[in-house]
């Protein structure tokens, strides 16, 4: 099983897209501000060019971590593998259903799952114990809930 890098780098590219969509002020980014007790002053101060390529690093990281929980055949790849290398019945498998489930819809649905599942349950356990509001959780794991599911289409659809 070949790993689509391309995929997998506009998957990254796309976290900062929306990003740079939903945290605009005429979108979520004033009531962003307000929750996470964030000035204009704490954000002039920032070194913007670190900030977006760790951004970039842990969004392509992240894209890497959905390749199995959106393109099944990772698991029989996973399954396939002998002492000895790849055992025949891979090929045979890959043969009848390599491309099932390969659409940028099921990709989608698989990285909205991993939004409510994962980054739902960890940023909103991180906002608890930092005394964030509801409105904090919601704004930043709905931020994840929509990006992971784009980035789940862009892995799982692009062959």
């Amino acid at each position: 099983m070949e790993i689509n890098f391309l995929a997998v780098l506009v998957a990254a590219v796309s976290a900062l897209v929306v990003g740079f969509i939903w945290y605009n002020p005429k979108v979520f980014g004033n009531a962003w501000m307000q929750a996470a007790d964030m000035t204009e002053e704490k954000m002039k101060g920032a070194n913007m060019a670190k900030i977006f390529i760790l951004a970039f690093i842990f969004a392509f990281l992240l894209a890497l971590a959905l390749l199995p929980m959106t393109i099944h055949q990772m698991g029989a790849f996973s399954l396939a593998q002998g002492e000895l290398g790849m055992l025949p019945s891979y090929d045979t498998f890959m043969a009848d259903y390599a491309n099932e489930f390969r659409t940028f819809k099921h990709g989608a649905l698989h990285g909205v799952i991993g939004g409510l599942f994962i980054a739902l349950p960890i940023l909103g356990t991180n906002a608890l114990f930092e005394r964030k509001s509801a409105k904090y959780i919601l704004i930043n794991s709905g931020y994840w809930i929509v990006t992971m599911g784009i980035m789940g289409a862009i892995i799982c659809g692009w062959q």
